[in-house]
């Protein structure tokens, strides 16, 4: 009888070699087709902006949605502990919202459920990330970084028409 020791080490290290060469290309795979083909993108930091002065400083002196050009809206949000300010937008489907949000206080998230927008909010840091908006509805607004006991009530809505 022949020895197939040899045989069977190499079958167990192909078996830990093949698992170990998947696993990072389909993350890289899977990275590169939400950035390119579902159109993920991390949202873009716009500026500074002193937490104190939050009203004094446009356009957080004046938050809510305005619109730029037909189907082209602008909505800025401020976060404070347990309030979205404003806390609802209406816009018409098929419209594209660039959200630009800062915090007042501490680290709050901000997710709107059903879209791609997903920030986290850094007090004295803007965010801005813009989305498209065709099926109409109401979609909740949600905080998704604990900022407190009052965390849970933290919503907004932003409703399609």
């Amino acid at each position: 009888m022949k020895d197939n020791s040899k045989l069977i080490g190499y079958i167990f290290e192909f078996a830990w070699i093949l698992p170990s060469v998947a696993i990072p290309v389909s993350v890289i795979t899977a990275v590169i087709l939400t950035a390119f083909a579902v159109g993920i993108r991390v949202p873009d930091i716009a500026g500074r902006i002193e937490p104190q002065a939050i009203d004094q400083t446009a356009p957080f002196n004046q938050p809510g949605l305005k619109e730029l050009a037909p189907g082209k809206y602008e909505a800025t949000y401020i976060a404070q502990t347990w309030l979205f300010t404003p806390t609802q937008i209406e816009i018409p489907a098929g419209s594209d919202v660039t959200f630009i949000v800062t915090s007042r206080d501490v680290i709050h998230g901000f997710k709107i459920v059903g879209t791609p927008v997903n920030m986290m909010v850094v007090p004295g840091q803007i965010s801005k990330i813009t989305a498209h908006f065709d099926r109409p509805g109401e979609y909740l607004l949600v905080c998704h970084e604990y900022c407190g006991v009052g965390h849970h009530v933290m919503s907004a809505k932003v409703i399609v028409k």
